[in-house]
């Protein structure tokens, strides 16, 4: 049977990332966490080697990847990129045109022989538009803040997550607002909503979701 590109999208602290590498494993799919890329650039910009509002320095920089964790210029950035620093400056850097089209060109060659899944805020409308199986994951911001929160304290911080509620809130005003590629929903999405679901239901009922798609294209496909 032919691979498929799976476009997954959604808010933030939607467990996307996870989501994603599980169904990767279960298919044997590659797996790219583009939201990593993001932040790689934004830890750029932050270490002073791309420059705001400029951009110079932008395509002096390479963004990748090594054993699923992302790289800068060759260095593993994957513990760096996961502070609230770091996530901030990426939804202030994402809604850059340059910065998207920088990335998403890198994207789409990555998916040229499918067999992947990519997840994001703007797969299954910009970067992939024709992927075969396209999922929108939800769930209300309280559950979002607290997932957040639970995730910062078992990393060692000290967040206050009135602090980590209002940051969920504005990352999504933000991602659903902005000029370019802004996060919503594509029409043939399906809707994932997470907020009562335990990580081994929301990954069985994908898991269906992914094992009916590849079932209807390989009828197709005979049919053919």
């Amino acid at each position: 049977m032919n691979k498929i590109i799976v476009a997954i999208d959604g808010y933030s602290s939607c467990g996307k990332s996870t989501i994603a590498k599980q169904l990767a494993q279960y298919a044997g799919y590659t797996y790219v966490d583009t939201g990593a890329m993001y932040r790689a650039v934004a830890l750029a910009v932050m270490r002073g080697l791309v420059q705001l509002p400029s951009l110079a320095g932008l395509d002096q920089i390479a963004v990748g990847f090594r054993n699923n964790h992302v790289t800068l210029n060759g260095e593993d950035v994957e513990a760096e990129i996961r502070t609230l620093e770091v996530g901030n400056m990426a939804s202030r850097v994402s809604p850059i045109a340059e910065v998207r089209h920088f990335l998403v060109a890198q994207q789409q060659q990555m998916g040229r022989n499918k067999g992947i899944v990519m997840d994001g805020r703007d797969i299954g409308t910009v970067v992939f538009p024709d992927a075969e199986l396209k999922l929108f994951l939800t769930a209300s911001p309280e559950v979002r803040a607290r997932r957040r929160y639970d995730e910062l304290v078992a990393k060692g911080e000290n967040p206050v997550y009135e602090d980590v509620l209002r940051d969920v809130n504005d990352r999504d005003y933000r991602d659903t607002h902005r000029a370019e590629s802004p996060l919503k929903q594509a029409e043939d999405a399906i809707v994932v909503d997470n907020s009562n679901l335990t990580r081994e239901e929301q990954m069985q009922h994908i898991y269906r979701l992914f094992d009916r798609c590849a079932e209807r294209l390989k009828t197709a496909a005979r049919k053919d």
